[in-house]
Order: C-alpha cells, then sequence, then structure tokens
C-alpha cells in the first residue's frame, strides 16, 4: 500500500465509521496519539477500541486530506473534517504527524488538532 493509498483508506474508514479498518492500518504495537496532552493508545486493540469510541456519535463525516509531506519512513499531512456529532456541526481542521513501517502500515501517529462549531470551508492555500 502506498502513502497515499494509506491516507485515502484512513479517510474513509473515517467517514464510514470503521474502527476495524482503521486499526488494520497499523501495526500490532503501533501508538497512536490523538491529542498532545492524551495517553496513547497502543496496538490495533488500542487503536481500535478508541475509533469506536471517537466516532460512535459522529454523522455525514467528510474527510479531506492536503498534500503529504514526506521524509523516509516519515510524513506530515494537514486534514480538514466536517461531520455531526451528537447532532452539532462541527468543523475539525488537523495535521497528522505519521511513522511507517517497512510494511506500509503506520507505526506511530501523533495528530493536533482544533474543533470549531459550525461546518466551513478551508482557508485558500490550505493543504499545500
Amino acid at each position: 500500500m502506498t502513502r497515499k493509498e494509506w491516507l485515502e483508506a484512513y479517510a474513509r474508514a473515517w467517514e464510514e465509521g470503521d474502527a476495524e479498518t482503521a486499526a488494520s492500518l497499523f501495526t500490532e504495537d503501533a501508538l497512536y496519539r490523538s491529542h498532545p496532552f492524551r495517553e496513547a493508545h497502543v496496538g490495533t486493540e488500542g487503536i481500535r477500541a478508541y475509533w469506536t469510541q471517537a466516532t460512535s456519535t459522529q454523522e455525514d463525516v467528510s474527510v479531506r486530506c492536503g498534500d503529504p509531506v514526506a521524509a523516509g519512513d516519515q510524513l506530515a499531512v494537514e486534514w480538514w473534517a466536517t461531520f455531526l456529532n451528537d447532532g452539532e456541526e462541527v468543523t475539525l481542521p488537523g495535521v497528522l504527524l505519521l511513522r511507517f513501517a517497512p510494511d506500509g502500515r503506520c507505526e506511530e501517529l501523533r495528530e493536533y488538532w482544533h474543533a470549531e462549531g459550525g461546518l466551513r470551508e478551508p482557508f485558500p492555500g490550505w493543504g499545500r
């Protein structure tokens, strides 16, 4: 799986609330940091449990990824998500910092994001 395919699968899994597919994108011992002040979710079981909980109240999810920047086994990419969370409109832009294993699965994910009420479009030049 290429890095572009990985990002597409990640976005699709989020849009579909598919924790099983999301977990399959990671190594068995992966670290997934969903927020800088939270403990990491560890391994595919921890990631599956996090995704099941995090997406359980989300509907009408739309995820866009910008142009990734890659160096060796690492990749950084902006993302922009909009959805309904418990019926409330949410815009959630952020950045993923990823480190990949030789088999194409992710070994470490760190994300930084900001939630804003309402459905908003990205600013001009976003994602480049």
